[in-house]
């Protein structure tokens, strides 16, 4: 790595920072605390021992066919990508898309992501 890119900051978003298996995601839905919106609900947990962040994106068949979930899907990794420098870390959330998110636009869906972060804490 050259000087230039080694004292910028990196906005890669790593396997690592994503839930993957359903027992964490239940695991979440289960013992954290819900913060709905009307395009968005954000749940979280704190884990104990866990020094990054993780997140986990539903879009269910609610929210449209699969070219409109897969869109609103990356709309939201990139809003989590752009701002996971501000995220706390040691937490676990999960971002559940509502059927309005499909018809959104990705500033309004950002607007409610951080309005939602900042009532949950994560921020």
């Amino acid at each position: 790595m050259n000087d230039a890119t080694s004292d910028t900051v990196r906005f890669r978003f790593p396997a690592v920072h994503r839930l993957k298996l359903s027992g964490e995601f239940e695991r979440v839905r289960k013992g954290g605390r819900a913060v709905r919106g009307g395009l968005l609900m954000l749940s979280v947990l704190p884990v104990d021992g866990e020094k990054r962040f993780r997140v986990g994106l539903i879009t269910s068949r609610r929210v449209g066919g699969a070219v409109a979930r897969n869109r609103v899907r990356r709309r939201l990794r990139e809003i989590v990508r752009r701002n996971q420098h501000a995220l706390k870390g040691g937490i676990w959330f999960v971002v559940i898309a509502r059927r309005s998110a499909a018809q959104a636009r990705s500033a309004a869906l950002e607007a409610e992501w951080l309005r939602l972060a900042r009532r949950a804490g994560i921020l």
